[in-house]
């Protein structure tokens, strides 16, 4: 419940300013009320709507990867996500098998097994009781895409790049580890080399490619498969030949050029690339010292698939102990429409998140549609998931100075338009707020893959990328190229985030999401779906990391620390301006947190108590609430326990409470969604930040809590009748055939954002 004390906005509306008693009847700042179905209300509608229609025409027409129609009955590869107690899921991959089908992987991050199933025989396992959801393996493919000044990770050190660490942060993301899952990290990169260039700071490459749709019996070569009768997907325990095989078959170490299209190394560069190695090109990234885990799931065209994409995540999740893997950069997406809920690329980063793996995901690059027009709900899978922190796009405009910054107008808007079908046959769509935040990610500078004088594909087929650089004569091992998209804002927000956990360990994912907006700070004009908090700040994120006391994470994952209680390290104090200074000139924290799915929250209460909602184990969306579990293998075959992930399931959360009093709740500052009216969700960020920092919303005498099931606020929500009925785009879903085709770098480098409504 909710007792709130009102403060009203000294400038805002007559209708902003009146004080409401918040109780269980509370909707705020939407038009119709659209609450998450618990999971088992979603049975109605197991079967992904993209599957579905495939199913109903009998896969006629059919122009996608997952479906062989070559055969006497169209056969289908899917993803299908079990609720079996029994992490094997022994009866399920029985039942496949029964059914004329095959068993290729079984994935730790979400309990699922990666098929091969008969059309006809879709509907017999989705009627299954040990079963939650069947998604096609659809494509996956990269979000293709001054940095430090702009940014606050510098402040005009004279110093040459290897000395200054990360200029006046002091850190530089030494020790933390850095999960690039894309189309590969080039090792011998002189941007991947360690201080004195005698190493590489890329310690592991993988490629599930190479595991395919399947392993032979002698786990040698990949196969992909449309063969029937087979089950392949062995356990993977710790310490067993099977575990040992699968990763000899994707150890991708061996030879100079892991990436063939040369879109990872481009994002690694960004979040941990060492520069200065040649005169006038500064492409520095923003972590240096982080180590790189490349976990390549794109192939040479920059294309992959949802089964390949899975397994990524299940090695970094598998591993992220041993290799004190903190943080998982996500520069690609899938073209679902389902619910965050059921969405496996979803469950599968909500796993790594929960294993304290801080997931940063790009926003997508469908801002405008083809007619150059503004489009809301464009956000990419998995950046429609509450948990991960998803990344816009904005430009700098090749200044180090941010009072020009604008949002980019490829940069995808929210809100997140995910849906399900309910029981009743009623669709209902997730509308969450999204982007969390911005980042430059146009025209950026960073690595290119190379190898004896050859560019990588991306750059060799796109000249314009590296203009003034040296073309394609650059030496090797050290060319740069410029690429622009929400591809290269998330590897900003990534290594920032390895500096914080360089600053403080003890950090976990939605606390790190909160301080990076909190100290983010918003770009005049732009609203809430457009930038969400606003633009990195990477001064303010870590001196608010620094804030915090160092056995946070511990404390939280053993319940040592009660809501309300203090956060702070000894003899640490919030500071008083609640600013930063970039290149001389003040920047205001924006104070703005979003949670719940639509909530706006502020107050100095967020940075130094502890709310609830910083345990990395529950996800809150409206009225639904859940916790993760993550289950590590117990010491056996000589591997040491509670290492290594043995499963993950979620359940419904029980009574407790969300958000401890004291917080500031700034929903009714933004009133109703409204786009003609840009309030609510299209609410200008500055704005509501300008009200908040005049002492204006309500601070809740009694939190939020979960009781029974439900929450007692519902946030913004946002109608489907608005795209109608105020002559905006909304896009439903992201629904282009197969994958998400982007278009370069060179396309969509902007010298000015789409302009505002």
């Amino acid at each position: 419940m909710i007792n709130p004390k009102h403060r009203a906005p000294p400038t805002s509306p007559s209708t902003r300013r009146k004080a409401h008693v918040l109780g269980a009847t509370l909707s705020l700042l939407g038009l119709t009320l659209a609450c998450l179905a618990p999971a088992s209300a979603l049975a109605g509608g197991k079967i992904a709507d993209d599957l579905q229609a495939m199913i109903d025409t009998g896969g006629k027409g059919a122009a996608v990867t997952w479906i062989n129609t070559g055969t006497a009955t169209p056969l289908i590869k899917a993803v299908v996500v079990s609720n079996s107690s029994d992490p094997e899921m022994t009866d399920l991959r029985a039942a496949v098998l029964a059914n004329g089908g095959s068993v290729y992987m079984r994935y730790y991050a979400v309990s699922a097994l990666f098929v091969l199933l008969p059309v006809d025989k879709v509907s017999a396992i989705a009627s299954r009781a040990d079963v939650t959801s069947l998604s096609p393996n659809r494509q996956t493919r990269r979000t293709v895409s001054l940095l430090e000044y702009s940014t606050g990770t510098v402040n005009g050190s004279p110093l040459p790049r290897e000395y200054r660490g990360s200029g006046y942060t002091g850190y530089d993301g030494t020790g933390v580890g850095i999960a690039v899952l894309d189309s590969g990290v080039s090792q011998g990169h002189w941007s991947m080399l360690n201080p004195v260039g005698s190493r590489t700071r890329v310690l592991k490459s993988v490629n599930t490619q190479l595991a395919g749709d399947g392993l032979t019996t002698t786990g040698a070569k990949a196969l992909r498969t449309w063969a029937v009768g087979v089950d392949t997907s062995s356990s993977l325990s710790p310490g067993t030949l099977a575990r040992a095989n699968y990763e000899l078959t994707i150890n991708n170490q061996a030879g100079q050029r892991q990436d063939l299209y040369g879109h990872g190394t481009h994002v690694a560069s960004i979040a941990a690339g060492r520069a200065s190695y040649r005169t006038g090109m500064e492409s520095s990234g923003i972590a240096p010292g982080a180590w790189v885990y490349d976990v390549k799931v794109l192939d040479g065209t920059g294309q992959g698939q949802l089964s390949d994409t899975l397994a990524g995540i299940d090695w970094v999740l598998y591993h992220a102990k041993q290799y004190n893997i903190r943080v998982l950069n996500v520069s690609l997406a899938a073209n679902s429409t389902e619910t965050f809920v059921t969405d496996p690329l979803c469950r599968a980063v909500r796993a790594a998140t929960a294993a304290g793996i801080t997931v940063v995901v790009a926003g997508g690059n469908f801002g405008k549609n083809s007619a150059g027009t503004e489009t809301f709900g464009t956000i990419s899978s998995p950046g429609n998931d509450p948990t991960v922190i998803t990344v816009g796009a904005a430009n700098s405009k090749a200044s180090v100075a941010r009072a020009d910054d604008v949002v980019n107008g490829f940069s995808s808007r929210g809100p997140t338009r995910g849906s399900y079908v309910d029981a009743l046959g009623v669709r209902r769509v997730d509308n969450l707020l999204k982007p969390d935040l911005v980042a430059p990610g146009n025209k950026v500078l960073g690595a290119a893959a190379t190898l004896d004088n050859t560019l990588d594909a991306l750059a060799a087929n796109n000249p314009p990328l590296v203009d003034g650089l040296g073309g394609t004569s650059q030496p090797a091992n050290q060319a740069l190229k410029y690429l622009s998209g929400t591809s290269v804002a998330a590897p900003v927000v990534s290594g920032t985030v390895a500096l914080m956990l360089h600053a403080n360990p003890g950090l976990t994912p939605p606390l790190i999401k909160a301080m990076l907006q909190y100290s983010a700070q918003p770009i005049a004009g732009a609203s809430l779906v457009q930038q969400g908090a606003g633009l990195l700040n990477v001064e303010g994120a870590v001196a608010l990391a620094r804030l915090v006391r160092s056995d946070l994470a511990s404390a939280i994952a053993a319940g040592g620390i009660s809501p309300g209680g203090s956060m702070l390290a000894p003899g640490r104090a919030l500071p008083a301006s609640l600013q930063s200074t970039i290149n001389g000139v003040a920047a205001p924290w924006g104070r703005l947190v979003t949670a719940g799915g639509g909530h706006l929250l502020s107050g100095s209460a967020l940075m130094t108590q502890y709310q609830p909602i910083y345990d990395p184990r529950v996800w809150w969306v409206r009225g639904s609430a859940r916790r993760t579990t993550v289950t590590y293998w117990s010491a056996r075959l000589g591997v040491a326990g509670n290492t290594y992930v043995k499963s993950v399931s979620e359940a419904p959360l029980g009574n407790q409470p969300l958000v401890a009093a004291g917080v500031v709740l700034a929903d009714l500052l933004a009133g109703s969604s409204s786009w003609l009216g840009r309030t609510g969700a299209f609410m200008p960020t500055q704005i509501l930040s300008n009200w908040l920092i005049a002492g204006s919303g309500i601070t809740m005498a009694e939190g939020i809590t979960m009781a029974e099931g439900i929450t007692m606020a519902e946030g913004i929500t946002m109608a489907e009748g608005i795209t109608m009925a105020e002559g905006i785009t909304m896009a439903e879903g992201i629904t282009m055939a197969e994958g998400i085709t982007m278009a370069e770098g060179i396309t969509m480098a902007e010298t000015t954002a789409l302009g505002e409504p």
